[in-house]
């Protein structure tokens, strides 16, 4: 399997919370959300031991995913880097990961309407 791995900007730790609350109802989800209160590699690598896990993931992969992230995207990694300051406990930075096809078909639904 393929998978993705994108940094997607930074929210509350309350609404981030929240939204995990809802994705993880459903069942067939193809992504998953992880936060980090760093904008790091080592952070992202260890939150995601945080997200329940989709039994038929390969999370070697996965961590795979977002490492070729990380040295393929210098300039966006930077970007949060230096950006990404949060002066309390209370922001994260949030990034997405899933698979590649799931992500595909996500977006062919937005072109059907």
């Amino acid at each position: 399997m393929n998978y993705f791995f994108d940094i997607i900007g930074t929210t509350s730790v309350l609404n981030f919370f929240n939204y995990q609350q809802q994705i993880e109802q459903n069942k067939k989800r193809g992504s998953a959300y992880l936060g980090s209160y760093k904008c790091s590699l080592d952070s992202f690598i260890e939150s995601v031991d945080k997200i329940p896990k989709k039994q038929n993931w390969d999370w070697d992969d996965v961590v795979g995913s977002i490492v070729n992230f990380w040295l393929k995207n210098e300039d966006k990694v930077r970007y949060w880097q230096n950006n990404f300051n949060p002066t309390d406990l209370d922001t994260v930075i949030v990034a997405r990961v899933g698979e590649i096809e799931t992500l595909r078909c996500e977006f062919e639904s937005l072109l059907d309407v």
